[in-house]
């Protein structure tokens, strides 16, 4: 049930087998059904959650009724809506299986209680959150300057394996366009090649 998230943990920093043992008795481990939620608008979030199997996403809904997606998590990914998490105000964010899914959670007051037992998971939790960062502003810098076609392509290389898995609609929300316009761009690479 852990070995992934010990693979996961020594791509960053080295921790004993006593204390990686220490470490997952702050975990709880959940299976979640698709189009289960695991945070709903409104909710304050309280896990960071280690995706084991399956997928999920992050997403906000605008007055329209448009879905707005976030963030997707395949295995080996973590998801969280990060400012409710270490706030505590209340998510603009859903969080929700896009198929049969088991993660490890991590609480908020487990997470303290972790860095406690574990010291060098500070250090951890601190480099996932840089890579975070910097994946953030790039993501944030494609949406204002790349084209859409460089934006999915972007998204194929990063998300290889879900370009077959998600519905067009859900790759053309993340990536800030309609549909249609993907299934354009989609065409279009497929002629060039």
């Amino acid at each position: 049930m852990f070995d992934l998230l010990c693979i996961h943990i020594t791509k960053r920093i080295q921790l004993t087998p006593e204390e990686f043992d220490r470490c997952t008795q702050f975990f709880e481990r959940r299976r979640i059904k698709k189009r289960q939620f695991l945070l709903h608008n409104g909710e304050v979030c309280r896990y960071l959650a280690f995706v084991n199997h399956g997928c999920l996403r992050r997403y906000t809904i605008d007055h329209k009724g448009d879905e707005h997606i976030l963030q997707f998590a395949i295995e080996d990914w973590w998801i969280t809506d990060l400012n409710s998490f270490l706030s505590g105000a209340p998510s603009t964010h859903n969080i929700d299986a896009l198929q049969n899914s088991e993660v490890l959670l991590l609480e908020k007051s487990a997470r303290e209680n972790l860095f406690e037992a574990v010291p060098a998971l500070e250090r951890f939790f601190r480099l996932l959150l840089e890579s975070n960062y910097i994946a953030a502003q790039k993501r944030i810098s494609q949406a204002l300057s790349a084209s859409a076609e460089e934006r999915y392509l972007t998204f194929v290389e990063t998300y290889p394996r879900l370009v077959k898995q998600v519905p067009q609609n859900q790759i053309a929300s993340y990536i800030g366009i309609t549909p249609q316009s993907l299934s354009r761009i989609r065409k279009e690479l497929s002629a060039k090649r």
